[in-house]
């Protein structure tokens, strides 16, 4: 249904913050298209409250989470927005503007990783404290001092993870750290940080960072008392050039790089593990060349629950220099035998693989039956474990590290198995179901004995 409205010219000043009310709960697409109707004919000074207005243009996760906790973690990729949501988060505190405060907020600290990035990126930034205020709501900026004043009575401080003596003494009501990841004395600067942070009933911080996998950053992420919120750079595309995004999702998609600097994930390296992050990215591949033989890895759940372990599924293959390429890996999770036995038949088909390698050590006889089943024709080859995972995931790794495989893509799940993978197996406690299966794809191509190879692609 579409409701007849008024053109912002024909409104007051206080029907205007109205309006701005009644949007905020509208879909974002919804905001927009309204907008566009009204802004053509709008006031200049009701424009930029119309722009400034963050509740009608931010992302869900761009604004505090319900119930408001003393730490609001923010983990992002490049360019989604992470600085604009610090910027707007600061500005509501010093305003004293819901749902950020119902006060202005008297004493706030802005610490960055050095003094240019503080000034630079979160005060005179695109996205900074100074371009997103109405002008009659803008704090002076005052570079001597190193501090932002808002006709509120609220005065921002900066400071840099450079200089952690430098916040013993000051006592804020709010702070926001950006970067925090890069951070230079991090454990020291953060502790100074926390025990500034003592004005006011509720004092609270915000975090804005591209995550890594740090002490402190893990330890926030399982702190009842903090609260998180995840962008991607993808979530942030209509602010960003197109070109840009297009080119770093083609570049960095999916590899350990991407994932952190793009989805703003964490992404963890065990130090005892057989494999490591950078051995991965160096098996990376742009082209796969005609391969000899394929195989496609089963490695079974132990019960046919739906709360059992995944289903490892990997088709790997090896070309005819004696190099093992990785193709895909479509492990399934919580799959009863039947959806597991016609996704590996479905597999081997699509890829023309040369054989199933399926693990019979939990099924036995009847894991090859159930396969059979699904295709009576596909060539089933039973491997038998006589040895622990890592004994038989060690000549595996070793393939790797003498740069006989290559990973045609990326494979996120399966790359985390690799690289948590220890003598004590995943921290997790879980099985390494798809470790298991790539396991078995490669000894079955590159290590088991085997006939000659036919020619395939020739």
């Amino acid at each position: 249904m579409t409701l007849p409205l008024p053109t912002i010219c024909d409104m007051s000043h206080s029907s205007v913050r109205i309006l701005l009310d009644v949007l905020k709960p509208l879909p974002l697409r919804t905001r927009v298209r309204i907008l566009k109707k009204l802004m053509p004919t709008a006031m200049p000074d009701d424009v930029e409250l119309i722009c400034s207005t963050w509740e009608i243009w931010a992302r869900a996760d761009q604004l505090p989470p319900e119930p408001l906790k003393p730490i609001w973690l923010v983990l992002g990729g490049r360019g989604a927005g992470k600085t604009r949501t610090g910027a707007e988060w600061v500005k509501g505190m010093a305003l004293g503007h819901p749902p950020f405060a119902d006060a202005p907020t008297e004493r706030i600290a802005l610490v960055g990783e050095t003094q240019a990035q503080v000034r630079d990126v979160m005060i005179e930034g695109v996205s900074g404290l100074l371009s997103i205020h109405t002008r009659w709501e803008r704090p002076i900026w005052q570079p001597s001092l190193r501090r932002l004043q808002w006709t509120t009575g609220a005065i921002a401080q900066v400071f840099t993870a450079e200089d952690p003596e430098a916040l013993r003494g000051p006592q804020f009501g709010a702070a926001w750290s950006d970067e925090l990841a890069k951070w230079p004395n991090l454990g020291e600067c953060w502790d100074m940080l926390q025990f500034g942070l003592r004005l006011g009933d509720n004092p609270r911080q915000v975090v804005t960072t591209t995550p890594r996998p740090l002490p402190l950053v893990k330890r926030l992420l399982a702190e009842p008392y903090v609260a998180v919120s995840r962008a991607r750079t993808q979530d942030n595309r209509y602010n960003l050039a197109a070109e840009f995004v297009r080119m770093v999702t083609q570049a960095y998609g999916g590899t350990r790089l991407g994932r952190q600097e793009l989805d703003g994930e964490i992404v963890e390296e065990s130090p005892d593990a057989l494999w490591t992050r950078a051995m991965i990215e160096a098996a990376r591949e742009r082209e796969t060349p005609a391969l000899a033989r394929i195989a496609v890895a089963v490695d079974p759940p132990a019960t046919s629950s739906q709360r059992a372990d995944r289903c490892g599924l990997v088709v790997a293959g090896v070309d005819h220099g004696g190099i093992g390429h990785v193709l895909e890996d479509a492990t399934l999770a919580g799959a009863r035998p039947q959806e597991w036995a016609e996704r590996a038949v479905a597999l081997y088909r699509r890829h023309e693989a040369d054989a199933l390698v399926v693990e019979v050590n939990q099924g036995g006889e009847m894991v090859e039956s159930i396969i059979r089943e699904v295709d009576v024709g596909v060539p089933v080859v039973s491997v038998r474990a006589t040895r622990g995972k890592y004994l038989r995931a060690e000549p595996v790794a070793a393939l790797y590290a003498q740069g006989r495989v290559r990973h045609a893509g990326a494979f996120p799940a399966l790359e985390d198995e690799m690289c948590a993978f220890g003598p004590r197996g995943l921290e997790t406690g879980r099985s390494p179901d798809r470790l298991d299966a790539l396991v078995w794809a490669l000894t079955h191509l590159m290590l088991a004995p085997k006939a000659r190879p036919r020619v395939r692609g020739m």
